[in-house]
């Protein structure tokens, strides 16, 4: 019963306000999903990302393993998709992407940090940090055929990554006054992220709603075996083990959508998986976190 309280406690925070974003726009309230996430992904993120690198006690050999396991885990889950993709003929450009990404950011961010503390938020922004580079470039150029790596280095996600690097490394601190004010920015992010989500999957129409439910499971399943596997080969201690699983089995993210629709893929379809893969995740990743605390 303790190891169910715990999973409730730390699940219950993040999907009580990706509620309240869902609420608030069944009930006709404005949101403008494209300000917000602007403003958390050019502000609010990347000072959440640089800090909590800094601030980090890790080992900075723990979280090199950390990158290596992050880029074995995603290169594995890029192979067995790309396999499931061409197996059952579905449409690379729509489908390779979503099975893919996780929702790193609004969902795996928080459930680090509510799960292992500021300890499994460190892990949780460098696994982060790859996945949105991996999205910026693999992922854009799947869907468009466009996508070009120099595109990524004017993110002021990468950015900050490379610079919050660059202190933990060095032991670099920046002055209170400056930490202070970056630590009120970070802090607006997860919970602009998670009442965000809840706002997109309200404005989401499913499509194919079978299709997306055997997609969202095999996506969980996938996940959770590459990135456990990826953790046992380099033999990673508990808590970065457990972050690296988390996070790749987070649902398919709202990006996808986006993405999907201005490179004008198959949207509707992109947007029936995220809604489904999210609904599955309130079962998925409960039961992920109990066998993982």
């Amino acid at each position: 019963m303790s190891i169910i309280l715990t999973v409730l406690q730390i699940v219950a925070p993040v999907f009580i306000l990706a509620g309240i974003g869902f609420v608030w726009v069944k009930l006709g309230e404005e949101y403008r999903v494209k300000f917000v996430t602007r403003l958390s992904m050019t502000m609010g993120i990347p000072a959440l990302v640089f800090t909590s690198l800094m601030k980090t006690r890790i080992d900075p050999a723990a979280l090199t393993d950390m990158i290596y396991a992050s880029l074995l885990a995603y290169g594995g889950m890029t192979v067995v998709v790309f396999a499931v993709v061409k197996l059952f003929r579905l449409d690379m450009r729509t489908y390779l992407a979503p099975l893919l990404f996780g929702n790193t950011g609004n969902l795996g961010l928080p459930l680090a940090l509510f799960a292992f503390g500021e300890v499994g938020l460190s892990y949780a922004v460098v696994i982060f940090a790859i996945m949105a580079i991996y999205s910026f470039t693999f992922g854009v150029w799947m869907v468009s055929g466009g996508g070009s790596p120099l595109k990524v280095l004017k993110e002021p996600l990468v950015g900050a990554t490379l610079l919050g690097a660059l202190f933990l490394y060095n032991g670099w601190q920046t002055p209170d006054w400056i930490t202070n004010t970056l630590d009120l920015i970070g802090q607006m992010a997860i919970p602009l992220m998670l009442i965000t989500l809840g706002v997109a999957v309200a404005r989401l129409k499913p499509v194919g709603f079978g299709r997306a439910l055997l997609l969202s499971i095999f996506k969980v399943i996938a996940a959770v075996a590459v990135s456990a596997g990826a953790a046992y080969w380099l033999d990673l201690s508990p808590v970065p083990f457990a972050v690296l699983v988390l996070q790749v089995s987070t649902p398919v993210a709202v990006t996808s959508y986006l993405l999907a629709e201005k490179y004008e893929a198959d949207a509707e379809s992109v947007a029936g998986l995220v809604v489904v893969s999210t609904v599955v995740s309130l079962v998925s990743l409960p039961v992920i976190l109990a066998f993982l605390l």
